[in-house]
C-alpha cells in the first residue's frame, strides 16, 4: 500500500474536495428551473410560477389547438416537481380547461443538457366529458408534447 505524507494527504484531501465543488458547479449550471413562461411544438404557451420548497406550482396553459366550440380561453395549471440534486427534475400538472367540459393532465422531465437550452419532454391525457357511459371509449385522448423556454 502507499503511504501519502501528510503534504501529499492534505493536497489529495483537497483535490477530492475540490473535484465534488466542481460537480456540485457543474450540476448547479444544468439545474433545470420549471419557473416562467413555455412554449410547444404546436404554439400552446404556459406560464409556470415560482415552485415552492415542496416543489408545488400553479400558472397557465394558453392552448393554441382545441376542438371546443367556444374560444380558447387561458386556463389554471396546478402542479408539482419532483426536487432532486442533479436538477433533471420529473414533474406533473393538471389543467382544468375554462372553455370546455374537459380536463388534461401533463407528465414530464426537465433536461437541461450542459450548454442547451432546457427542454421539457412531456405526455397527456386529455379528458372529455361524453353524454352516457357507452360513449366513455372516445373519452380520453394522449399525446406528447416538447416544450422550450420563451424568449
Amino acid at each position: 500500500p502507499r503511504v501519502f505524507s501528510s503534504p501529499q494527504l492534505l493536497a489529495l484531501l483537497m483535490w477530492l474536495r475540490w473535484q465534488k465543488l466542481y460537480k456540485l458547479c457543474l450540476l448547479k449550471t444544468r439545474q433545470c428551473n420549471l419557473t416562467g413562461w413555455w412554449k410547444n411544438d404546436l404554439g400552446s404557451k404556459m406560464y409556470v410560477s415560482e415552485v415552492d420548497s415542496q416543489g408545488n406550482f400553479s400558472g397557465e396553459y394558453h392552448t393554441a389547438v382545441s376542438s371546443a366550440q367556444k374560444p380558447i380561453e387561458p386556463s389554471p395549471l396546478v402542479g408539482s416537481q419532483h426536487l432532486d440534486e442533479d436538477g433533471q427534475c420529473t414533474f406533473g400538472f393538471t389543467v382544468n380547461w375554462k372553455f370546455s367540459d374537459s380536463t388534461a393532465v401533463f407528465v414530464g422531465q426537465c433536461f437541461a443538457e450542459k450548454g442547451e437550452e432546457e427542454i421539457l419532454q412531456t405526455s397527456w391525457l386529455l379528458r372529455e366529458k361524453v353524454d352516457s357511459q357507452p360513449n366513455n371509449w372516445k373519452a380520453t385522448r394522449s399525446g406528447q408534447n416538447i416544450f422550450t423556454r420563451m424568449g
